[in-house]
This record gives structure tokens, C-alpha cells and sequence, in this order.
């Protein structure tokens, strides 16, 4: 017997998904968080389920610990060291104002403060050339000054190392052999991109967490492995692939949203399945609701990312799944601000204390909340009744806000549920409209614990018609999981006018890059049969931002060059309405996926039944108020014992262990083969 294991840290919630290989079926449990040691959660989630782990052979986890490490800034001692004359490169930033109206706006706080900041005298030229010499004497100097404090990692950054690695390399191995106890993260380890800030950003994020996700991999490795694990275990990448444990613990970097990743990756796999090649991605859980565009079967990636926000965040320069996130979970608490306006986040109950309702001793009114006092929420079978709900602490902590706005709790209820709903459709549109895409041309694909509790009042704000809610939706990130390949990314800055390059040469760099590529993946992963996806950011000759292009196949011709720089007219028209098509264009990084397949598991089929609902699906009546204020009785149903073929329309409700589906008045529900449900908003489907 073969099984495999996914586990997925949320905020608020931890979710493990078992897949059996030999019969295809599929268990699912979710324990709540642990925040002050995050194997407990997970231990706690493997006990619950009856699985083996001396069967299991592939483990594939995601986890909050980075990004929390970066928040909530509780990351060890870290210090920078860089060229002499720009210390200050990682505090200027860009000196940019990304909400010019905010008149207390402020810079992000860097996690390095300047005196921690060491200059070394060396330099090169953009092009890689030696101009300063590495003075090795004045490196050993500076470094017996941070061997004075309690530094636990060293950031090297230095000016040009994307051309030229040889002064940073030297570096590094001077650090090594001064300060052997110490972790060091080489800017050119990471990625090879220019951008000083950026570059600079990414390094010192990789530095401070080292030592934090390290630990941590490794207390979870141990504990698996006193638990009986003996097999592989993966970690999850922003990107929406997996790297391995040693891996993730050199470069955690790239695992920052490896959580919401999962979900973008199920995502793609689901929509494969159901021949669906454009959708949006939308995942609300306890802490944070998550969008990601996927059009024509791939999902969007960035490389422009910013850690908490593009307002306040950190830019990171590796390759991000192009993921909008907003503070709005189910535990989101809901205030009134000082000028009488009801607010919902970004502020979180978590998983401790949680919601009122939760009775555990949070006393905020919180989304959740919102939904039990409606009625949306079961109280004796939340969890599938393994948590009740308390009516009372919810209703006494939604009426204290309600007696602030003059509003009788059931109004106050549905405002925070209208506002929710309004702040995750603007969040969405940000990937859809504000990028020229329509939403109505998109299916929404709902999950997470909330996601499907919300997903037809956020469709209809949008206009999409059509919504796909997965098989146990408050897992489905850790689904998605196991539906990864191995990803490893790749760059290089190499500023070239596409008029000018000859796609002869085009093809040497990416071959260089290729065969890099294969070195890494054979000391990470070994053997296996590796398929390259070549791209470039390009621009018009004179912008600042670029756009990614995935490279045309071969042959490299005389034509080449031309249908390159046709791809890219076709990239600037799709996102900004215009194409300059007499303007030069350039490419300025050549990127390299290098994926390695691996074997994904299969839905299985549920049974096949008529247009109505079994009798034993059916759990009777309850009274909800839905969003327009107007109270309904409406129908409850068991989503476990739904066939497929079966037809629920609203209003409606359809509960499972772990999320609850609303189907509201006009709207229909339909049951496919494999127990996904497919909501239509116009009543026919």
C-alpha cells in the first residue's frame, strides 16, 4: 500500500489531505492552528485520520511560517553586507508614493536597520567587469565587527553580482570560514536579476528567514519522522511548484505563500479535469481571502511581488503565482472607527482566541459571527459538529457594534457580510479588470472554509455567472498540493534589442541556463525527465516595467526575432489596450522554468442519481436572512450525500464538514460525476 500526504498551515486552520494511490480514495481533516508551535497542528491533523505514515511515501507541506516571520517581524538578528557607497540602497527603495493621496503613508520598516548595514570595498561594472578589487583584509575587518553582536545570518548583496558572481562567491566563503556558525544567503544564489533594491530586498528576506524556517523544517522532519515517516518530503513554492525540504530550508524565499499557492495549483488541475481553460481562483479562509487569474489553462506568475501589500510590503524578485490578497477571513473582526463607519479587517481573530462564537475567548464580532447569526452557519455541526458554535457569545458581540451604528443585530450581521463581500470583489477586480480582463468571461473556482460560504455574493458583484465549488473546499489547498510538479526558476539579466540579437545566440544563453538548470535538479531531485518553459521580460525600448513572454518554439531563424517581438505587441495590447507597433523592443531577463512531472491523483466518482436530492441528503428547513435583508425558510442539504446529476435550487443551503454552500434565490446547483458543484447565478445550468 502507497499513500501520499499534504498538509496545508493556515491562519486559522490546519488541513491534511491522505490520497491512497492503489484505490484512488481520498480522506480529509482540518485541526485548528497551533501558533506557538506549528508541528503540533500538524500531529494533531495526522492523529485524527488513520493513516500509516510507514505507507506513506511522498509528503508535500505549505506552511504560514514565513510569511508570519516577515509580519510579525520575529525574525533573529540579520546583517547586510554590500558595496561600498550603497548601504543605504535597501532603506531609499525607490522614493516612489504608491497611494499618493495617503497623506500618512510610510516606507516599509527594513527587516536589516542601518546599523547592521556593513559596506565592503569592491566593485563592478554592469557588465560584469572588475573595476574595484575585492580588498579581503577590509571584509575580515567588518567581519570581526559583526562577529562582536549576536548576528545569526549574513545578507551578501553586491553591487552587479547578477553579471559577475566571483566577489560575492569569495565573499561568502570568507564568511564561512570567520564565522562558521553563521547562515549566509549570496544574492546570486537566489537570483540574478538586476534591480539593486529589489535584488537587495530578496536577499535580506532569504537571510532572515533562514534560520527560522530552517528550524522549523527541521522540527517537522523530526517529528515525522518519530511518527514512522520514512519517505520524501516536499515543500510548496509561491510559484505554484514544489522544491525539496533542503531546498526550501536554503531558500525560503520562495515558499512565502506556499499555502495559497496550493490552492492556485488545485485550481489548474481541477480546471484541467473539467475543460475549463480561463477561471479565477478564489480562496477566503479564516485569516485572508486569495484571488489568482488563470487564463488559457496557465495560471498569471510575477516576479514584482511585494510582501504584505504593494503599498507597505517588501518586494521579493522571484517568481510569485500573481496572488491578491486582502484581510478578510472568517475571522476578520469588524470595528466602528471613529467617525461611525463599520469596518471589517484587516485585523484577525486567528485561531486563538477566534471568533465569539468560537467560545474560547474572543469577545470581537468577526465575519463568522456575521454568518451564524443569519443563519448560514450550523452551530451544532460546524467542523461536522466536532465544534459547536456558541449563538450567544456571537450575537452578544455583533449586538455591541450594533448598538454603535443604531442597527439591531441582524442588520449589523449582514452589513459586515455586505462589506466583506464588497472588499473581496475589489480585490479581485485587480486582477481581472484593472489587468483589461472581464470577470464575466471567467468561472470562479470557491475554497477555503469561507470561500464557498461567500463565493455567489462576490460573483455577483463581479457579474461572473458561473462558479465551481471542489470536493471538500476547506482542504482544497492542501489538494492542490499533490497535484504539483517540481519547479525550479531560473534568471539572468541580459539587456539585449531584440532587433539587434540573434536568436542563434538567444538559444546558446538559454542552453547555458538549461544546463545550470539540469546540475541543480539532479542534486536536489536526481534523475528525471525535465521540460523547459523559456521566457523573457521585455519592453518597449525607453519603459521602465516589462512584461513576460513565453518564447516561441524553435527553429531559431532569421524569423525568429520577428515573431518574438510580435508576441510581445500581442502581451503590451492585451494589458494595456495599446501596442506601439513601429517601437523597438527589448528583452531585459531571460527566465527558465525547469519542471520535472510528477504523477497526479484522480477524483473519484461519486454515485449517479437523479435531478432530485436522496431523501437522506436532506436535513430539513432553517430560517436565513439572506444579504438583501429578507428572511427565507430555505432548504438544508448534506453535501456528502448528494448524487451526481442532482439539481438543488435556491434558496438554499448545502453544508459539509468543513464549508457551507449558499444557494440563493434564482440561483441553481448542480452535482457533476465527481461531486464538484456548479452554481449558475441566472437560475439554468
Amino acid at each position: 500500500m502507497s499513500e501520499r500526504l499534504a498538509i496545508d498551515i493556515g491562519g486559522t486552520f490546519t488541513d491534511l489531505v491522505a490520497y491512497r494511490t492503489d484505490t484512488g480514495a481520498l480522506t480529509f481533516t482540518k485541526s485548528s492552528t497551533t501558533p506557538r508551535e506549528l508541528t503540533n497542528a500538524v500531529v494533531a491533523c495526522v492523529n485524527k485520520v488513520a493513516v500509516t505514515l510507514s505507507d506513506v511515501d511522498l509528503f508535500v507541506h505549505g506552511s504560514t511560517v514565513g510569511i508570519n516571520t516577515i509580519i510579525e517581524r520575529t525574525g533573529p538578528i540579520t546583517a547586510l553586507v554590500t558595496t561600498k557607497g550603497f548601504r543605504d540602497v535597501y532603506e531609499m527603495g525607490r522614493r516612489n508614493r504608491p497611494d499618493i493621496w495617503d497623506l500618512l503613508f510610510r516606507r516599509p520598516r527594513p527587516l536589516v536597520p542601518r546599523d547592521r548595514r556593513f559596506e565592503v570595498t569592491e566593485r563592478l561594472a554592469a557588465t560584469g567587469a572588475v573595476l574595484i578589487a575585492l580588498d579581503e583584509d577590509d571584509l575580515r575587518s567588518t567581519l570581526r565587527q559583526i562577529e562582536a553582536t549576536d548576528t545569526a545570518s549574513i545578507a551578501v548583496c553586491l553591487l552587479h553580482s547578477y553579471a559577475n558572481p566571483e566577489h560575492e562567491r569569495r565573499v561568502g566563503a570568507i564568511i564561512k570560514d570567520a564565522l562558521p556558525s553563521t547562515y549566509v544567503t549570496l544574492s546570486s544564489d537566489i537570483h540574478r536579476e538586476y534591480r539593486e533594491y529589489e535584488r537587495t530586498s530578496t536577499t535580506a528576506i532569504n537571510a532572515y528567514l533562514i534560520p527560522v524556517v530552517g528550524a522549523y523544517l527541521r522540527r517537522l522532519d523530526s517529528r515525522m519522522t518519530t511518527l514512522g515517516f520514512e519517505g520524501r518530503t516536499l515543500i510548496m513554492q509561491s510559484s505554484g511548484g514544489v522544491m525539496t525540504l533542503e531546498a526550501a530550508s536554503r531558500q525560503p524565499v520562495r515558499i512565502i505563500e506556499s499555502g495559497p499557492a496550493g490552492g492556485v495549483a488545485g485550481t489548474l488541475w481541477l480546471c484541467s479535469m473539467l475543460g475549463e481553460g480561463n477561471a479565477i481562483a478564489f480562496d477566503m479562509g479564516g485569516t485572508t481571502a486569495k484571488a489568482c487569474l488563470i487564463e488559457n489553462g496557465q495560471a498569471k506568475v510575477t516576479t514584482d511581488y511585494y510582501i504584505g501589500g504593494r503599498i507597505t510590503g517588501h518586494p521579493v524578485q522571484v517568481p510569485f503565482l500573481d496572488i491578491i490578497e486582502i484581510g478578510a477571513g472568517g475571522g476578520s473582526i469588524a470595528t466602528v472607527d471613529t467617525v461611525g463607519a463599520l469596518n471589517v479587517g484587516p485585523h484577525s481573530a486567528g485561531a486563538e482566541p477566534g471568533p465569539a462564537c468560537y467560545d474560547l475567548g474572543g469577545a470581537h464580532a468577526t465575519v463568522t459571527d456575521a454568518n451564524l447569526l443569519v443563519g448560514k452557519l450550523d452551530p451544532e455541526r460546524f467542523l461536522g459538529g466536532e465544534m459547536k458554535l456558541n449563538e450567544r457569545r456571537g450575537l452578544e458581540a455583533v449586538s455591541a457594534l450594533g448598538e454603535r451604528l443604531g442597527l439591531t443585530p441582524v442588520d449589523t450581521a449582514n452589513g459586515i457580510l455586505r462589506i466583506a463581500n464588497a472588499m473581496m470583489a475589489a480585490a479581485i477586480s485587480k486582477v481581472t479588470v484593472e489587468r483589461g480582463f472581464d470577470p464575466r468571461d471567467f468561472v470562479m473556482v470557491a475554497y477555503g472554509g469561507a470561500g464557498p460560504m461567500h463565493a455567489t455574493a462576490v460573483a455577483r458583484e463581479l457579474g461572473v455567472q458561473r462558479l465551481i465549488i471542489p470536493q471538500a473546499p476547506g482542504q482544497f489547498s492542501a489538494l492542490g498540493m499533490l497535484t504539483t510538479d517540481f519547479r525550479y526558476d531560473f534568471a539572468q539579466t541580459y539587456p539585449s534589442a531584440t532587433a539587434n540579437l540573434a536568436a542563434t545566440e538567444l538559444d546558446d544563453r538559454f542552453c547555458a541556463l538549461e544546463t545550470e538548470a539540469r546540475a541543480e535538479l539532479a542534486n536536489d531531485v536526481g534523475s528525471g525527465n525535465v521540460r523547459f518553459v523559456r521566457s523573457a521580460d521585455m519592453r518597449y525600448v525607453g519603459q521602465f516595467h516589462t512584461l513576460v513572454v513565453v518564447l516561441p518554439d524553435g527553429p531559431y531563424d532569421d524569423s525568429y526575432m520577428d515573431r518574438l517581438a510580435a508576441r510581445f505587441h500581442q502581451a503590451h495590447e492585451a494589458r494595456y489596450g495599446h501596442a506601439a507597433l513601429s517601437e523597438p523592443t527589448q528583452i531585459i531577463n531571460l527566465r527558465l522554468a525547469a519542471i520535472i512531472q510528477l504523477s497526479k491523483p484522480a477524483l473519484p466518482r461519486i454515485d449517479v442519481g437523479t435531478d432530485l436530492p436522496p431523501d437522506s441528503a436532506r436535513l430539513g428547513m432553517r430560517r436565513v436572512t439572506w444579504e438583501d435583508g429578507t428572511e427565507v425558510a430555505s432548504a438544508i442539504f448534506q453535501r456528502e450525500l448528494l448524487q451526481s446529476g442532482n439539481r438543488i435550487a435556491g434558496p438554499a443551503i448545502i453544508q459539509e464538514s468543513a464549508s457551507v454552500i449558499p444557494i440563493g434565490r434564482g440561483e441553481t446547483a448542480r452535482v457533476d460525476e465527481f461531486g464538484n458543484l456548479h452554481i449558475s447565478l441566472q437560475g439554468g445550468n
